[in-house]
């Protein structure tokens, strides 16, 4: 049996030395040399949907999409006030309630809004449009402080979100539970994967694709009662041998971290930025608007 290790520690000594100031223009980890893969497998009616029923569209190919404007997408992991026992390096992944707060109200001051990865999804494969200033919120690892803070905080303001479950920590001490998860789903926020245990999808041989992938996708199923179609990579680690194993399995779209999008599949390597503990609402306004013209 596989020993659990707790993700945060892991993802720390992974990206510990990740500028955050930079964001997307300058914090790339390196990757592994891409493979050629492919074409991205694209779901007619997923995108006719989206675009409001419409005639079915020819999906756009890899360079339209690469080409088309980045919307801002948030990586958040634990909501809570830092403790005297938290590190430097670990306070970066831990946004006190106050921070959090602040940058919630400040993007629904600044008239942002909330959309889902299918909207993503279709904007990206289709053109379809977008609300104006379009923001993506995820959380990763189902730590229960997501449901218990960060889910209301953005209740207020009318925001959904994005929650990448890791299914091995489901029901523990300080970890959301299946129905905590069901409760989030029902209310309009989108359930995606993140692998059993946070093991690094670099290291996947044999059955690790089924352990990892295909198990946890359909206990979520199962949970949610809705297709899980989204996976986020623990650490934001990926490599191309991984697309093909993530189609077979029924994601149209995957989500890493700061690396160099795929230019054979953009769509599985869509990237995030990790919201900082330190930033308050201003330093995240400053952020987007450096990054993104927002």
């Amino acid at each position: 049996m596989k020993t659990y290790f707790t993700p945060l520690a892991r993802q720390l000594a992974v990206v510990m030395t990740v500028s955050f100031s930079y964001l997307l223009t300058s914090c790339e980890l390196p990757t592994d040399a891409k493979a050629a893969s492919s074409t991205p497998v694209i779901p007619v009616a997923s995108a006719v949907a989206a675009n409001g029923g419409t005639d079915p569209v020819k999906p756009a190919d890899a360079a339209t999409i690469l080409a088309r404007k980045e919307v801002p997408i948030l990586c958040y992991h634990h909501i809570r006030d830092w403790k005297a026992t938290d590190s430097k390096t670990s306070r970066d992944y831990i946004v006190p309630v106050a921070n959090f707060r602040s940058q919630i109200k400040m993007l629904a001051d600044s008239g942002y809004h909330t959309i889902t990865p299918d909207q993503l999804y279709a904007y990206l494969t289709t053109g379809a449009a977008l609300p104006s200033k379009p923001v993506l919120i995820t959380f990763d690892d189902t730590d229960l402080d997501q449901y218990t803070t960060a889910a209301p905080e953005l209740k207020k303001y009318g925001f959904k979100a994005t929650y990448f479950i890791m299914t091995v920590s489901l029901g523990r001490p300080n970890y959301m539970s299946k129905e905590q998860v069901k409760e989030l789903s029902d209310a309009g926020n989108t359930i995606g994967s993140h692998t059993w245990d946070h093991h690094n999808v670099k290291q996947y041989q044999g059955q690790d694709w089924i352990t990892q992938i295909e198990k946890p996708t359909k206990q979520l199923e199962a949970i949610t009662g809705k297709p899980i179609r989204y996976f986020a990579y623990p650490f934001g680690l990926w490599n191309p041998e991984a697309i093909p194993q993530l189609k077979q399995r029924g994601m149209i779209a995957a989500f890493q971290l700061y690396a160099k999008r795929d230019q054979q599949d953009p769509l599985y390597t869509i990237r995030r930025i990790i919201v900082p503990g330190s930033w308050n609402g201003a330093n995240l306004s400053n952020s987007i608007r450096r990054n993104f013209g927002g």
